[in-house]
């Protein structure tokens, strides 16, 4: 078959598209945009649903539904996503799948581009569902493949977990022979998606008497492997996903002297591991992310006292990425990588594009609130979250996406006049419409800015489900026609800006206020394939 050159985000687009689905559902979050990215461009997928949803939570419940109809499907988030989706994610294992059900969800260790580095596999476990964590890009192509299979034999979802350096890192990538699609076949138990109590209870049951065939997957799997013949007892070592490739680049294709197991689905095969806990002297993990599997070794009752080493102890650090270096110094090798950064190399803060037209809208507004002081405007997760940086200092919170409404109507209640949150035009149709909605129920004295830039800025340019609608939905939740205003931020209309931002502020009530201009990037890009053309 052909051989490709891909991301891992990538590959595991291609593997689901050569094993049959149907339907890719998400909302762009890095590290896990290019999933669907790759599904939208390619010929092969013309004719298989692959646009954005709305947020996490719509995307789950629409691959559910899929599911239902007897179709493979997928949903596809980042880890933050998840947290949004986290209902139906959870009742999804209840529920179980019908049609194969893959939940692919990109952790971003370090924090490259997230609010927190959350390690999503402790969803997986509290689902008590499958989790395959892939080790390089071919097993993300393959898992694809592997992950329907299994769900459609146990009739349960199975979380696919990604992050950041294996889903943006390319390899080669060898392809199988593509499958059908499968037939729509609605499920033979028609109450097999009905979780009332009753129903529910019974299927609580089912989970938890199929967990040991789950275990037994997991032992048998060609994505675990077991090495115990290495002569050197003194340490054993346990790798998870990618970082079973980090401990062979840190050998540099030496024979590793120690023991090790390679994990990359769980649960844990817990008797091989324990096979290596009694072999010998102490135990390292080796995981990318939170302890996860240390933490639920050194919970297991394990006979004897040896050392388990990893994050817990301080052998590897608690936050951040894993990489050789931290390998290196865990399996005492002597460091041949280096981590000094050349003195050459300056830091670059982050910052907004030049001609951003958020520029021009925090401008006018730190101009219309300066009588007050700072500490008024609240945001939450997107390229606008760069109006906390110099020279603008214009925003003081980011929480999640959409807590910028509802923090700003929480200290409304409280008192603090004005409160004004600032939200872009994709977040909003992602997550701030409720907030919205609770703010005219309430009669909450704020002004909400919506900052169109007519796409979904941060993750490369994205459409969004509210695009153009933005002041009809406004209306139709119930915001009075005179409040809800708009103008072009350019430096050209600053006394007009200045102007609608101060009155809206002196309403007492709900106001929403929209700068609307194009995102320069994607002006520049549109104006580059008219010239192309």
């Amino acid at each position: 078959m052909d051989a490709m050159m891909l991301l891992g985000d990538e590959a595991l687009a291609q593997g689901a598209l050569d094993a049959g689905i149907s339907g890719f559902y998400a909302y762009p979050g890095t590290p896990s945009t290019e999933i669907m990215e790759y599904a939208q461009r390619v010929k092969q997928a013309e004719g298989i649903h692959r646009t954005w949803s709305s947020n996490e939570k719509t995307a789950m419940e629409s691959a559910i539904g899929m599911s239902y109809a007897g179709k493979r499907t997928m949903a596809i988030m980042k880890h933050v996503g998840l947290n949004v989706a986290a209902d139906p994610f959870m009742n999804s294992a209840f529920t179980g799948a019908n049609g194969g059900l893959i939940v692919t969800v990109a952790d971003d260790p370090s924090m490259h581009s997230s609010q927190n580095e959350q390690d999503s596999r402790f969803y997986g476990k509290f689902a008590m569902i499958p989790i395959l964590e892939p080790s390089n890009q071919q097993e993300c192509y393959d898992m694809a493949f592997y992950g329907f299979e299994l769900s459609e034999k146990y009739h349960v979802p199975v979380m696919l977990r990604l992050t950041t350096r294996l889903a943006h890192s390319r390899a080669g990538v060898i392809r199988r022979k593509p499958f059908p699609q499968n037939p729509l076949k609605k499920p033979d138990d028609l109450f097999q998606f009905m979780l009332l109590p009753a129903i529910a209870r019974k299927k609580y049951q089912h989970l938890i008497d199929i967990q040991a065939d789950f275990v037994a997957e997991s032992a048998n799997t060609p994505f675990n492997s077991f090495n115990l013949t290495a002569k050197d007892h003194t340490k054993g070592i346990i790798c998870t996903g990618l970082a079973y490739n980090y401990l062979n680049e840190v050998f540099q294709g030496k024979e590793i002297p120690y023991p090790v197991i390679k994990i990359c689905q769980y649960p844990l095969p817990i008797e091989q591991i324990r096979g290596i806990y009694d072999a010998c002297d102490s135990l390292l993990i080796l995981e990318e992310g939170m302890p996860f599997v240390e933490d639920q070794l050194k919970g297991l009752s394990f006979k004897g006292s040896k050392p388990i080493h990893g994050r817990l102890d301080g052998t590897i650090p608690r936050a951040g990425e894993l990489n050789p270096n931290k390998v290196t110094q865990a399996v005492n090798m002597p460091d041949t990588y280096g981590s000094e950064v050349p003195v050459i190399v300056a830091g670059r803060p982050p910052a907004l594009c030049v001609g951003c037209p958020h520029s021009d809208s925090y401008l006018a507004l730190n101009e219309a609130i300066k009588e007050y002081g700072r500490g008024h405007v609240f945001s939450d997760i997107g390229c606008y979250s760069l109006g906390f940086m110099p020279p603008y200092n214009a925003i003081n919170s980011c929480v999640d996406m959409g807590a910028s409404i509802t923090m700003a109507k929480g200290a409304a209640d409280s008192g603090l006049y004005p409160a004004i949150a600032v939200i872009g035009d994709s977040t909003f149709s992602h997550s701030g419409l409720t907030g919205l909605l609770d703010c005219i129920f309430d009669q909450s004295n704020v002004v909400i800015v919506i900052l169109d830039n007519s796409t979904t800025g941060m993750t490369g340019g994205q459409d969004y489900t509210a695009f153009g609608k933005l002041e009809s939905i406004c209306l139709g939740l119930g915001v009075e026609k005179e409040h809800i205003r708009s103008f072009v931020p350019f430096k050209k209309n600053y006394a007009e800006m200045i102007q609608i931002y101060k009155e809206e502020i002196a309403y007492k009530g709900v106001s929403v206020v929209i700068p609307r201009r194009e995102c320069v990037q994607i002006l520049k890009r549109k104006n580059k394939m008219e010239v192309q053309a």
